[in-house]
């Protein structure tokens, strides 16, 4: 109630202060009120019902409209727009808006102060999994193929592959004194005993730990160096690109009997507040011409999750794009509900295919404004914390 009671004020307060709006006013108001709508103190329906009561002072083009449009309004207040569009066709032409001036760009660390965030990170990695507990948890593989575009079945080569559902399959993931094991218990909803390396297609392994500990162990020789500021689950993180020569590298591309150690690149998010590590991507580099996959690349995402009312950071979505014979394969790999390893836990284990996580939860976001300066040095980062690493 008290919301709606704020949205019906500011609408109010609006049409106070002026009998008919400029185009200028008219695309304030629409700013004002998608901030409003996001907080969930207005709604379209609000919004909509406001703009069918306005009058304009000047004309309302198609270009205007498309970029209120472009701010992210509901489809009830689009349309309003549009009637007012139409109502506004005699009227004197109005001054073009004036896009938003962007927001000053926050500056990177200093260098010695990436320099001090690497070696925090970098202690965090080599850890992180001796400090995971014995757990459980159910591990979700949605397979997907597609023609590559530009091919005969692809379509246009300009255009997005059209990826289709090949198989679904349910694993019970179990670690267990530092080591990963993956046993098959669905494949499209039907039983199975198969081994999971004989299942064919493209698998995944390795989530919990091993990309973090090659890329970070000095032997491996990791160049870095500042990408940008991110923001991940709304959460500022620092990220920093990354390559692997092929000489340091010890990651394997498997297919069929044949095995290669590519060089690799990639980003790495950076919680900026604990120091841990958020979302690592992978990308081969100078694949032999003569082997059959021509690309790989991986978008591992991890987040805070409880086991036993202790939290971990933990990966929650695996992403693995490849080519290989003409072919597309995407994997999108998720993680679900972790709990505390034990025999019971095996016998109990919930054969319910959970639903695909939610794309808000993966999805990257620009920047936020910079945070008030901290009362430390921010060349003295915080050491990575116990839990969850």
């Amino acid at each position: 109630m008290r919301y709606r009671l704020i949205s019906v004020f500011f609408a109010a307060c609006l049409a106070a202060m002026a009998a008919t709006l400029t185009v200028d006013q008219l695309f304030s108001f629409i700013q004002s009120s998608i901030e409003q709508i996001k907080e969930g103190k207005q709604t379209d329906r609000e919004t909509a019902d406001f703009l069918a009561t306005a009058k304009l002072s000047e004309r309302l083009d198609d270009r205007s409209v498309e970029q209120m449009q472009s701010l992210g309004i509901g489809p009830r207040t689009l349309a309003a727009l549009r009637k007012l569009s139409e109502q506004s066709q005699t009227l004197p032409a109005s001054k073009p808006i004036e896009p938003p001036a962007p927001p000053p760009l926050r500056p990177p660390p200093s260098s010695e102060e990436q320099a001090a965030i690497i070696d925090a990170v970098r202690t965090y990695a080599l850890d992180y999994s001796q400090n995971l507990p014995d757990f459980i948890c159910t591990q979700v593989q949605r397979r997907y193929y597609a023609p590559p575009p530009g091919t005969r079945y692809g379509g246009p080569g300009d255009r997005e592959p059209s990826y289709r559902l090949n198989d679904t399959l349910l694993i019970r993931l179990s670690f267990f004194e530092q080591k990963e094991d993956y046993k098959p218990v669905l494949v499209n909803g039907a039983m199975t005993n198969r081994d999971y390396k004989s299942l064919g297609g493209t698998i995944v392994s390795g989530d919990f730990g091993s990309m973090l500990k090659e890329i970070f162990e000095r032997r491996t020789e990791t160049r870095f160096q500042w990408d940008h500021w991110g923001t991940l689950r709304s959460k500022s993180a620092m990220v920093f690109a990354y390559h692997v020569e092929q000489a340091r590298s010890q990651w394997h591309i498997t297919y069929d009997k044949l095995d290669i150690v590519p060089a690799y690149h990639g980003l790495v998010y950076v919680d900026e507040k604990s120091h841990e590590v958020v979302r690592v991507t992978l990308e081969a580099q100078n694949i032999p011409a003569e082997f059959p996959v021509k690309s790989v690349q991986t978008v591992l995402d991890y987040d805070y999750t409880d086991i036993s009312g202790h939290t971990f950071l933990l990966p929650i979505k695996d992403e693995t794009l490849s080519r290989a014979d003409d072919y597309l394969s995407k994997v999108d790999t998720e993680f679900h509900n972790y709990r505390k390893y034990s025999a019971e836990s095996e016998l109990k284990f919930d054969t319910d295919t959970p639903d695909p996580l939610p794309a808000d939860k993966t999805k990257e976001t620009p920047a936020t404004k910079p945070p008030t300066p901290p009362e430390t040095p921010a060349t003295q980062p915080p050491p990575p914390r116990g839990k969850g690493n």
